[in-house]
């Protein structure tokens, strides 16, 4: 199992509507990205983290250049941001 990991600073005003954003897109990651095994909203008082599994780091990296990702999710959220998202994709041993 390979995971993307976007953690993404949102303000606590802002949150209801980024988990709006993840219940949107959750079901169209699950039915059609290549590879797509799970998806996870992750809140911590810090920030929010988004876990997508995959079956490999290929599938992980490939969907961030999909329009789903770049066009439907990263437009939705880019106002609730207060900072840029922090991406990293990790192989489960």
């Amino acid at each position: 199992m390979v995971y993307l990991q976007i953690t993404l600073k949102i303000s606590p005003a802002n949150r209801s509507a980024a988990a709006g954003v993840y219940q949107r897109y959750k079901a169209p990651f699950l039915e059609k990205i290549a590879g797509a095994k799970s998806k996870e909203l992750l809140v911590r008082d810090e920030d929010v983290q988004v876990l997508h599994g995959f079956e490999t780091a290929q599938q992980a990296s490939a969907y961030l250049e999909t329009g789903l990702f770049t066009a439907d999710v990263v437009s939705a959220l880019k106002p609730l941001l207060d900072a840029a998202p922090d991406v990293r994709i990790y192989q489960a041993a």
